[in-house]
Order: structure tokens, then sequence, then C-alpha cells
């Protein structure tokens, strides 16, 4: 068993490393070249779908309210995020993505979806259900240990 927790670590350390640089590398040579990793994170986590709070996405990013503060300033200055005041309490500011944030978030969630097929292909039902509930217990462990 040690052996497999060591192969299997050491797969993760690799792949992780590599979607990281592969993501970084692939930013450079994009129209979003001006984005870093941190603000495409911020980007993704914001999503088209909701207008989270800054305080929502500080939590979803492990970070203070003020880096995020920082982060959020640069990508409303590259319009790529606005900031939407509640029409019901003008104190309570959300965050959204412009037409150019959109876009970005389309593709970053593209390269996720077509390594997430690649990870899966060739796979049968019963061994994606064991990957799932082997990626459950990791987001237990991570989310006890944040």
């Amino acid at each position: 068993m040690e052996n497999q927790v060591k192969t299997i670590n050491d797969s993760l350390v690799r792949i992780y490393t590599d979607i990281l640089w592969i993501e970084e590398n692939e930013l450079r040579k994009s129209q979003f070249s001006d984005v870093s990793i941190k603000e495409m994170h911020a980007i993704n986590v914001i999503t088209m779908y909701d207008q989270k709070t800054a305080s929502q996405v500080a939590k979803e990013l492990h970070l203070t309210p003020g880096t995020l503060t920082a982060t959020i300033d640069r990508l409303v200055k590259k319009n790529y995020v606005k900031r939407i005041r509640s029409n019901h309490d003008r104190r309570v500011i959300r965050l959204g993505l412009t037409q150019k944030g959109r876009l970005m978030y389309r593709a970053h969630d593209a390269f996720h979806r077509m390594m997430v097929r690649s990870f899966l292909r060739d796979l049968d039902p019963a061994e994606i259900k064991t990957i799932e509930k082997a990626l459950q217990n990791l987001e237990s462990f991570l989310r006890e240990h944040s």
C-alpha cells in the first residue's frame, strides 16, 4: 500500500504542476495575456452565473479581503470584472463578469472540460464512480485542513 500511496502522490504533484504550467503558458500565448493565473482563478470563482460578494470570492480562493480587493481592482481596470451595487441595499456590492470576462471564463472552462474528458476517456461507469468517490474523499480531507 505504501508504494501505491507514493506513486499516487507523485502523480498528483506532477499533474498539479503540469496543469498550472499549461494554464500559465496558454495564458501568455492568448488574447488574455494581461491576466495572471491568480486573476484567472478569481474570474473562475466569480463565474458567469452568479453575482457573488467579494467576501464570498475571497473565502473560496482562501484570500484575505485586502488581497482580493487588489486583485478585483486590477480585473476591473482590465475590464474583466465589474462591481454591481445592489438595488435593494446600496451598501452591498456584488461582482460580475464583463463580456471580456465571460469570454475568458468560457475559454478556461473549455480547457478544463477537455482535460477531464481526456482523463475519463475509455473508462467504464463503475471506474468513473470510483474516481468520483476518491475525489470526494480528497475534497473532504482538504476542507478539514483548510
